[in-house]
């Protein structure tokens, strides 16, 4: 057990599971997944089979860890349409404090059940008021219990400049759910919240902080990285309108990741009867996201219908280069690494390894793609080897 309040403490974890799905935190989009042990496999509890909110998360260096995720209330005095722990909807509310949070954090890695955690908190007394509960078990964890895991904090709306710093020299990462990719979408999702001042200032205080204060002062003397959600598909956005901001954010405050939570409709809400958000439409808009990090595309390169969304059935990399690179197609050896990276299949790591492979000696085969990791199914279409065309049989998505 943890101690004396251990059932009261996995009962409100039992509560608030059903609806951590809202916070994507730091989840493999279209695959997060559960840990798979419950709290009695995990050794946490004898008697209390009791599932923890505990997902896969990815690192920047691509490692992936057990992340718990929860809320330190699900209590919320704000009316967002599609939340489900908006103002007002009948439910059970639950509360942590800071101190009983903590401590759960700290015996579930001790036990090798969780390496991280992500916490977040409705808003109840304000966002100062709840960004300071956060910052005190932060605070605990890190003071009290020397915790050195991975944690995600949460910026509250309305939070002040002084508490972001705290949270920065707190976190691995910092995030404010903008939850629309403008004024108009948020007031439509959430009339309560205000754009610029509660959601986009922090962001950009969150980049200011990193440029003007020095590293030694965050968490093992780096500041942390920063992301966003955007809610995809209630209200009647674009996809242009999201990937407009989303590039923005990647070339202002150096976002580094854009979440994309597709809307499902919740019971009791404003929104309960509208229909839930296409799995295809969240998955276009990570490609299209990381092209726009990653590969050097603009907005300009995407193949947007007239309505400013993206072709569910198309990948947009392969649909740009259908359209560029079938009639001209990339010499591998001489390419550049940003040529390299309009090809499908190549990423930023196969890219290096070609133009490593190519200060040893020239490439001559389809055997030599293969040694470098590049799915010919893809990406022979669009490739010369020594000006020659490859055999291939392109696999059209």
């Amino acid at each position: 057990m943890f101690y004396n309040e251990a059932v009261d403490t996995l009962e409100k974890f039992r509560l608030l599971q059903s609806e951590m799905r809202l916070e994507v935190a730091d989840d493999i989009p279209l695959s997060s997944v559960s840990s798979g042990q419950s709290a009695v496999e995990s050794g946490v509890s004898g008697d209390c089979p009791v599932d923890f909110p505990i997902s896969t998360a990815t690192l920047p260096n691509g490692r992936k860890i057990p992340l718990l995720k929860s809320l330190l209330t699900s209590a919320c005095e704000r009316n967002c349409h599609y939340c489900p722990f908006r103002t007002g909807r009948d439910f059970r509310r639950v509360t942590f404090k800071p101190e009983e949070l903590a401590k759960v954090i700290v015996e579930l890695t001790t036990k090798g059940v969780i390496q991280g955690a992500f916490l977040s908190s409705g808003i109840a007394g304000g966002g100062l008021r709840t960004q300071d509960r956060l910052l005190i078990t932060a605070e605990i964890l890190r003071k009290k219990y020397q915790y050195q895991g991975y944690l995600h904090l949460k910026i509250m709306p309305g939070a002040e400049y002084d508490q972001v710093v705290h949270a920065m020299q707190l976190a691995d990462r910092v995030s404010i759910n903008l939850e629309g990719p403008n004024t108009r979408v948020l007031q439509a999702l959430a009339p309560q919240k205000i754009f610029f001042e509660e959601l986009l200032e922090p962001l950009r205080w969150v980049e200011k902080i990193r440029q003007i204060l020095p590293p030694w002062r965050g968490w093992k003397s780096r500041w942390p990285s920063s992301t966003t959600q955007f809610v995809v598909g209630a209200v009647g956005e674009s996809d242009l309108e999201i990937l407009s901001t989303t590039a923005w954010l990647y070339q202002k405050v150096r976002l580094a990741r854009a979440y994309f939570s597709g809307f499902s409709p919740t019971p009791d809400t404003p929104f309960e009867d509208r229909a839930a958000c296409s799995p295809w439409r969240e998955h276009r808009l990570y490609q299209a996201s990381f092209l726009l990090r990653d590969y050097g595309f603009d907005l300009e390169d995407f193949p947007f219908t007239s309505g400013g969304n993206l072709p569910l059935d198309t990948d947009p990399k392969m649909a740009w280069a259908q359209i560029h690179l079938l009639q001209s197609p990339v010499e591998i050896n001489r390419a550049e690494k940003r040529e390299l990276l309009r090809v499908p299949g190549i990423g930023p790591k196969t890219a290096e390894a070609i133009l490593a492979a190519r200060r040893r000696h020239r490439i001559t085969s389809e055997e030599d793609l293969k040694r470098l990791g590049i799915p010919l199914q893809r990406a022979a279409a669009f490739l010369l080897v020594n000006g020659r065309r490859l055999q291939h049989q392109l696999r059209f998505w």
